[in-house]
């Protein structure tokens, strides 16, 4: 059986063609600059590469070139769409209209569309994605929307409501959502299965880093509470985006500035972080690399983003009354070691203690990077949302 994974943003289009017989996947890509000028990059499993500009006025022309790469060509991988067995897309913003795995319909659709002012970036991007797959892919052949919202529905009120007037939820929906939650099911459910464990057993501190980040508390395989809140930007200092701030600040800084309220959300958004603290880039990798030849600023971000991860741990293992593992998953959790190490020091109050030599160098890769005699175990685990939509997606309509 072969599942067709999408994930759409504004102007892009990345998928992934995965065989579930064995989980494998068969080819890659991205069609890029949608609305722009559009290019398509394509790579199948056996190293067989297409790259070219193309016209992309809509993600309509993006589903219709994909489609082609996959069925001709010397890239193909498939005689025709009617060997996809399904289609799996990943929704950013479910609100709590969504708190599961759902069959795509035009009601749906809207739906998601409707929401698109709590994910102004993501969710019209993804109904517009979803409209032109309806148009492109058979009819036959059936879609599944997988949220990213969805796994952060079981917190309770007390971990996502906010301090403002009740009327606020119930009229605009303003609560704290989480994202990064397909990343934090998968990852969780892996570290259960490397430790032989039943995850309802567990007390888990998930922490997803990356250009965007956020660390969830998982006890007994549910959220309970997570770092990003009413959108993506709440939580940890990120690549360009501020973290948590206190709202006068907010408030403050744009008075200053003369910005209008679009204009400081894109300001927080776009031109902050580890971006607008260093002045040097929105990359890890710049940054420590600058931080190792003397700059200040960006071993400041470091540190930033060290002294936080540390406090949502020791916050979130007192919310759980207790903490069996922590694990560290993206970009930079399952590549930079550096920050591992750093986040793990003088933590033996809480029971963690580095294997070094374990985590020196670790990179991508499923690994115990705890001591032996570490009350609380450390791992890093890779994450895959594209193979845990695609399992979704299996899963729904198999029914």
């Amino acid at each position: 059986m072969i599942i067709l994974v999408v994930n759409a943003g504004s102007s892009s289009l990345k998928y992934q063609l995965i065989n579930m017989d064995d989980e494998s996947v068969i080819a890659k890509g991205n069609c890029d600059r949608i609305g722009i000028d559009g290019h398509i990059s394509h790579k199948t499993s056996d190293g067989r590469k297409f790259e070219a500009d193309c016209s992309f006025p809509t993600h309509t022309e993006a589903f219709e070139k994909l489609v082609e790469t996959l069925t001709t060509g010397d890239t193909a991988v498939i005689k025709s769409m009617d060997e996809i067995s399904a289609v799996g897309h990943r929704i950013v913003q479910g609100a709590e209209v969504f708190d599961k795995t759902t069959i795509v319909t035009d009601e749906v659709i809207q739906k998601i569309d409707d929401l698109k002012e709590l994910a102004p970036v993501h969710n019209h991007a993804h109904a517009l994605a979803l409209w032109a797959c309806k148009k492109v892919i058979p009819e036959n052949v059936p879609q599944v929307v997988v949220f990213d919202t969805a796994f952060h529905q079981t917190m309770p009120p007390k971990a996502y409501m906010f301090g403002l007037p009740y009327n606020d939820y119930e009229d605009l929906h303003v609560r704290k959502y989480g994202f990064h939650g397909t990343s934090h099911r998968f990852v969780t459910a892996a570290l259960a299965d490397a430790l032989g464990k039943d995850i309802k057993d567990l007390k888990i501190v998930s922490c997803h880093l990356g250009n965007g980040s956020s660390i969830t508390a998982v006890q007994g395989g549910k959220s309970i509470d997570t770092s990003m809140g009413f959108t993506p930007l709440d939580g940890v200092v990120m690549g360009t985006r501020t973290g948590s701030v206190d709202p006068s600040a907010v408030t403050f800084v744009a008075d200053k500035h003369g910005f209008t309220p679009a204009q400081m959300s894109e300001y927080m958004n776009k031109k902050s972080g580890f971006l607008g603290v260093s002045g040097i880039s929105s990359d890890n990798r710049d940054i420590t690399e600058a931080a190792a030849h003397g700059d200040k600023k960006s071993k400041l971000v470091t540190d930033m983003l060290v002294y936080e991860i540390k406090k949502y741990i020791g916050s979130y293992a007192a919310a759980m009354n207790g903490l069996d593992a922590v694990l560290f998953t993206g970009g930079i959790g399952e590549n930079a070691y550096d920050v591992r190490a750093a986040v793990c020091s003088d933590m033996e109050f809480f029971g963690i203690k580095l294997d070094e030599k374990a985590n020196d160098g670790l990179r991508g890769k499923l690994q115990r990077i705890s001591a032996a005699d570490s009350k609380v175990e450390v791992w890093v685990v890779p994450t895959n949302e594209e193979l845990l939509i695609a399992r979704d997606t299996l899963a729904l309509i198999s029914k």
